[in-house]
């Protein structure tokens, strides 16, 4: 029985080269090549082991599909030897690889805008993680944040005559009013006058008062009473008791202001109390009328004006106009206004202020303190209010048909006359009968003034003392 190897099926995992066949094979191992040498070695193999022992010559047969010419001499064994297994060496370069990996294409070198792309997005990157992580670590850090700053003096001291200087003297003995009457409330200012705690401000702010209240700049309260008032110098005065460490104000004098001057003002506009302003002293002897709400003149206030452009609002009247040695020189009382039927007209200061002349506040605040009242000076006479002519003019019958000049007065002593027109004051033009009031009431009773008088036609000169008449 002749040995046989067999031939099994390739495995699923196998395959091989196309156009490979069985010819020439044994046991599915590929022939040599010719002329390589590999046929002619022989190579005896021993027989299994595990083999069966036969008494037959072992014989190789060749397979069935291979030509008898195919086989070499030297795989043939002789009788009774073992039967000759071929050795046969794979030649590589005789097939095709058995597989093929697909590697895809050919890597390319890096080109420039990769390189440039890939570093600026590193970049940004890293920028942006070096911010985030620098925000996170100031906010997550202890240490104190501190903007650098000038170091100032600790010494808060002005000078005296600055802003600030005459506001730190005066403002302890500014006060501010809140006042409540049967028409409503308001607010004003004042300033204090004497330790006995008379405070001066102005007569519109206490008119038809039921209640006064006194707040002063250390925020203390206490209710006031009211001693008297002249609506025709618009001034009053009021009174707190019982307030220790009043600091009265001092009073200048009014009549050595000079244009120019620099001056503060200190008032709660809009109840905005301790409130501060400056400018200069625009003019003086401004003549000024307010008030004649009433419509019978009994309200009506003429005043003999220091114009200034510190701003001044509601709530300032009543309030002091001081110098540069923080002297009061003035009560401020008025401020000039766009005209009502201007559409753009303005409600607050447009830098037209008018304050009574301290000289005049402080006869009338003694006179009030004193009697109750304040006396006007007087020449004896009815003026002809509707006379549109430049001067003031007498009227030609006084009220209820009552004779123009007044018997044995001050003007029928002086030699004053019915259809007389003047023209001067002291040598100061007037121009209507108001700015005559205003010139006479800028002085005391018993002040002897020059009158000008123009009478048919001509000017003369007449001498008069002023007499005295009991305020409103």
């Amino acid at each position: 029985m002749a040995d046989r190897q067999q031939t099994d099926p390739a495995p699923q995992w196998w395959s091989r080269p196309e156009g490979t066949t069985e010819e020439g094979r044994r046991e599915a191992v590929p022939a040599p090549r010719p002329g390589t040498g590999g046929e002619d070695h022989v190579q005896d193999a021993a027989p299994a082991p595990d083999a069966p022992a036969s008494d037959a010559p072992a014989q190789d047969v060749p397979a069935p599909d291979a030509p008898a010419s195919d086989v070499p001499a030297s795989d043939v064994s002789a009788p009774g030897e073992p039967a000759a297994v071929p050795m046969v060496r794979y030649d590589p370069w005789g097939a095709e690889p058995l597989q093929v990996v697909d590697r895809g294409r050919t890597a390319r070198g890096i080109r420039l805008w990769q390189v440039v792309a890939l570093s600026l997005g590193t970049a940004l990157l890293a920028g942006g993680i070096g911010g985030y992580l620098g925000v996170l670590a100031e906010r997550q850090s202890s240490t104190r944040l501190e903007l650098p700053q000038t170091a100032g003096s600790a010494d808060r001291g002005r000078a005296p005559d600055s802003v600030a200087g005459i506001a730190a003297t005066a403002l302890p003995g500014v006060v501010t009013l809140h006042v409540r009457g049967t028409k409503g409330s308001g607010t004003g200012t004042g300033f204090v006058l004497d330790q006995q705690g008379h405070i001066l401000t102005n007569s519109h702010v206490v008119a038809d008062s039921q209640e006064i209240t006194v707040t002063f700049n250390t925020g203390e309260s206490v209710t006031a009473e009211l001693v008297g008032r002249d609506s025709g110098y618009d001034l009053a005065v009021v009174k707190v008791s019982g307030v220790r460490g009043l600091q009265p104000l001092s009073l200048g004098n009014s009549d050595n202001v000079e244009v120019g001057d620099p001056v503060v003002a200190i008032g709660a506009p809009f109840d905005l109390s301790n409130t501060v302003t400056a400018g200069i002293i625009s003019a003086t002897g401004r003549p000024v009328t307010a008030g004649g709400d009433k419509g019978d003149g009994s309200d009506i206030s003429y005043v003999d004006a220091l114009q200034t452009d510190a701003p001044i609002n509601p709530g300032n009247s009543g309030g002091p106009l001081l110098d540069a040695k923080a002297h009061v020189v003035g009560i401020n009382s008025a401020i000039r206004g766009a005209d009502k039927e201007d559409p753009t007209r303005q409600g607050g200061s447009i830098g037209l202020g008018f304050a009574i002349p301290v000289n005049q506040g402080k006869r009338v605040a003694e006179e009030i303190i004193r009697t109750g009242r304040a006396t006007h000076p007087v020449i004896g006479v009815t003026l002809d209010m509707d006379y549109a002519g430049d001067g003031a003019r007498v009227g030609d019958k006084g009220e209820d048909g009552k004779p123009s000049v007044v018997a044995d007065g001050p003007g029928a002593r002086a030699g004053i006359r019915a259809g007389d027109v003047i023209t001067k004051v002291d040598g100061q033009r007037v121009r209507g009968g108001d700015e005559l009031i205003i010139k006479i009431r800028a002085h005391r009773p018993g002040d002897p003034l020059t009158l000008t008088v123009l009478r048919g036609g001509r000017e003369t000169t007449l001498k008069v003392v002023l007499g005295s008449a009991n305020g409103s």
